[in-house]
């Protein structure tokens, strides 16, 4: 990532509107000092002034403050943006990346900063999230593992990374998620044994993690949860009792 590049404050530069090459604005109220101002270094001042004028966006987009260059993207033509250079700076190229056509994304599918490809992977059409499901960075995966379609999901299931398999778990329908009852985390477990299909949350009532027991106990068939009404854990124990005196006095009304 490289490296930012601050500006001098306003408060320490101030505004010399005398010189200002944009001077004849302020007689027409285009622009005030200190509060809508292209040349200040102040994000907030630059962005009111390019809201009130539009038009000076696009020639702001080679100025060399980085933050001026960012906040002229928001407002420059979209066919500007198609045709200027990738920009050295990774925040100017998140806001290219978030106004570009979604088919015009390719060339930050693979940008060095993850910020960017997140804007891309929260963009791209679901059935193209496939070029980032190997993303280096878990942030950009999560953000595929939650609007990948359903069918392509299943690739994720044994991402490294146990936030993303998380999501995974969230979202694959639940006679899918066999493939997950032995993930090495338990908070994935647990999520598994709380959405599964009852004869395959029986299979995690023995789970070494008693929270995943808890719920394979809430979703499993009766039959299978008996066993443990004698479990180590009170809470689940507790919870298999509650389910049988429920289908007992069911079964009595």
């Amino acid at each position: 990532m490289p490296e930012r590049r601050i500006g001098p404050s306003p408060l320490s530069v101030p505004v010399d509107c005398a010189s200002c090459p944009h001077r004849a604005l302020l007689a027409e109220g285009h622009c005030v000092p200190g509060d809508i101002c292209l040349i200040a270094n102040s994000g907030r001042q630059i962005d009111r002034f390019l809201r009130r004028n539009p038009q000076f966006a696009e020639a702001s987009l080679a100025d060399g403050f980085w933050e001026r260059r960012a906040i002229a993207a928001r407002h420059a033509p979209l066919e500007v943006l198609r045709a200027m250079p990738r920009d050295e700076d990774e925040v100017v190229r998140r806001v290219v990346a978030s106004r570009l056509p979604v088919d015009e994304l390719d060339d930050y599918l693979h940008d060095s900063d993850r910020e960017v490809r997140m804007t891309v992977a929260n963009r791209l059409a679901p059935e193209r999230l496939n070029a980032l499901i190997a993303d280096a960075d878990y942030l950009v995966r999560m953000q595929v593992a939650k609007r990948l379609p359903h069918g392509q999901l299943p690739r994720m299931a044994h991402d490294e990374d146990r936030e993303v398999r998380k999501e995974v778990a969230r979202r694959l329908p639940p006679f899918a998620l066999g493939r997950m009852a032995r993930d090495a985390d338990a908070e994935v477990r647990r999520i598994v044994a709380g959405r599964m299909l009852p004869d395959d949350a029986a299979k995690l009532l023995h789970d070494e993690d008693w929270v995943v027991r808890l719920e394979a106990a809430q979703h499993a068939p009766l039959v299978a949860i008996a066993e443990l009404v004698d479990d180590a854990e009170p809470d689940v124990r507790a919870a298999v009792r509650q389910r049988l005196n429920d289908f007992l006095s069911e079964e009595h009304e």
